[in-house]
């Protein structure tokens, strides 16, 4: 998939939606998986491909920053995004999520 340039995150959010990104992935409390918010499904970092990842700056502040990660999984046929802020409310469960997917994405 050819990686587009995206202003910002909104931007990418839609445009990832209409290429099928559609599933909203939330960090669970342990920071050892993501869970759909729609649904019963989690995944570990094991169970899913890394497709794409976008970084953003904030507006006003560039230590506010937020990462976007476009993920899919073969297993359960299922595509969409994961969205973390970095910056004052980065907290431990998101850096343990974040710090395997970028290990699992160096690895391949």
């Amino acid at each position: 998939m050819e990686k587009k340039v995206y202003d910002t995150l909104s931007e990418a959010v839609n445009d990832l939606q209409r290429l099928g990104y559609v599933t909203d992935f939330l960090i669970n409390e342990d920071g050892s998986c993501i869970y759909c918010s729609g649904g019963n499904i989690e995944l570990s970092p094991d169970e899913f491909e890394i497709d794409l990842i976008y970084r953003f700056e904030g507006m006003t502040d560039p230590a506010d920053e937020s990462i976007l990660f476009a993920i899919s999984s073969k297993d359960n046929l299922i595509k969409g995004l994961v969205i973390n802020s970095f910056g004052a409310d980065f907290g431990y469960r998101s850096a343990k999520i974040v710090e395997d997917l970028f290990k699992k994405n160096r690895s391949e």
